[in-house]
């Protein structure tokens, strides 16, 4: 199985892990007297099962990230890790950008004004940079999942 295969089953065992976690909470408190929609012992179970299946999937993922070659003597762990901080940065020029470029109506004189401490035309090209180098190394990790067969 290729990793991006695995990739699809982890996000797939995660929505079922949040499915049953909201259903076993439902049925977790009933009025005295009534019986609750399901069976908590029986969603727990499956909830248990499910958890189970995640981490083993979990493990190999990342068993096969770290000894996964990506480019540059980096590891496909290494990319992930680079790629998770140029989101951020990412995040965070294009959100400075965004505050220093807020303007303000003033109807009177007296108002206070505010003023940009920023370049916002650089701050947001900083940004569009990294959005850029984000897609590309993205679309690297993905090709890489899709070629890659997945570690026992």
């Amino acid at each position: 199985m290729k990793i991006a295969e695995t990739l699809i089953l982890r996000a797939d065992r995660q929505k079922r892990y949040e499915q049953l976690k909201a259903r076993i909470v439902r049925s977790a408190k009933v009025q005295e007297g009534d019986q609750p929609a399901e069976n908590s012992r029986e969603l727990i179970a499956e909830l248990e099962r499910v958890v189970n299946e995640l981490a083993d999937l979990i493990k190999r993922i990342n068993r096969t990230n770290t000894d996964t070659a990506f480019q540059d003597g980096k590891t496909v762990s290494d990319a992930l890790a680079e790629r998770d901080v140029l989101a951020m940065r990412r995040s965070f020029y294009a959100d400075l950008a965004q505050a220093a470029a807020l303007t303000q109506d003033r109807f009177m004189r007296t108002e206070l004004k505010y003023v940009s401490t920023v370049n916002v035309g650089e701050t947001q090209k900083q940004a569009d940079g990294l959005a850029k180098v984000y897609r590309e190394m993205d679309a690297r990790i993905q090709e890489l999942n899709w070629q890659t067969e997945l570690k026992a």
